[in-house]
């Protein structure tokens, strides 16, 4: 496959069909991943409400549920949104938050992986590992050890859970069990602020709405995320001013400046 030509093409799609991605997720970053979702051309909201999540969630190209500030009502909502997307074939992007910081947040995930079924997991290589069974250490929301590479870790969990496994960091994973994809787009930048990663997540889940082979949608969103990265880094004097560019390269991301940049291989 040439990566690059065929995630130009995704986004080119988003752009054009605009789909309504759902996002449950977590009060720190509502506002960056509603950017995130604009600025590749998707449209987002942000509803949590038990009483609005089937008709909500029936709309949409793709749900995200992200763990990141678990309350009792809000896993309800996402039981009953993921039910409703299960039910009308709508890829559920599932972020395991903090999975493994507390027993909570662990079997909040386990629950969500054992009624729903869900498309791509895209996590932490702690968080990864934990869920997978291999052990490792999550610190509030940081990885600190794992029970694997992230190759392994991510292979693991895909058999486990039989669904796509996307392990984000110095050089992101992406597999299903049987096909593996690295993506080594990205900056160190976007260690320096918060949501990033969620809003990788967000990246996936705009790209699942259009794209509906998972492996292929994760790969080419972490991409296209990543590339926009290395794009506004040269601008970046800060944090706050590399937020600022990241978010103008995604939004002005082109086809020519992914088939130039994009960094994608599969494995064996």
């Amino acid at each position: 496959m040439n990566w690059n030509a065929h995630g130009a093409k995704i986004l080119d799609m988003i752009r054009n069909s605009k789909p309504l991605v759902h996002h449950i997720t977590n009060l720190v970053v509502m506002n960056d991943t509603a950017n995130v979702t604009l600025h590749i051309g998707a449209l987002p909201v942000m509803a949590h409400a038990v009483e609005e999540m089937e008709e909500m969630t029936s709309i949409a190209g793709a749900l995200v549920i992200n763990i990141g500030t678990l309350s009792k009502h809000w896993i309800e909502a996402m039981f009953k949104a993921g039910k409703t997307a299960n039910d009308k074939g709508i890829p559920i992007i599932l972020d395991p938050v903090g999975a493994g910081a507390t027993s909570y947040r662990t079997e909040t995930c386990h629950r969500l992986l054992e009624e729903l079924s869900v498309s791509v997991i895209r996590g932490n290589l702690g968080e990864v590992s934990i869920l997978a069974g291999l052990g490792g250490e999550v610190k509030g929301v940081e990885s600190v050890s794992a029970g694997g590479d992230a190759v392994d870790v991510a292979k693991a969990l895909a058999a486990k859970q039989n669904c796509t496994v996307s392990i984000t960091g110095k050089e992101d994973v992406i597999s299903d069990g049987t096909r593996t994809v690295l993506v080594d787009n990205g900056h160190e930048w976007l260690t320096t602020l918060t949501g990033t990663g969620c809003s990788s997540t967000t990246a996936v889940a705009a790209f699942s709405a259009v794209e509906r082979i998972p492996v292929t949608a994760a790969a080419c969103a972490l991409m296209c995320y990543g590339l926009a990265a290395e794009i506004a880094a040269p601008q970046a004097k800060g944090p706050a001013s590399f937020k600022v560019a990241f978010y103008d390269a995604l939004y002005n991301l082109n086809a020519e400046q992914i088939e130039k940049g994009g960094r994608v291989r599969e494995v064996s």
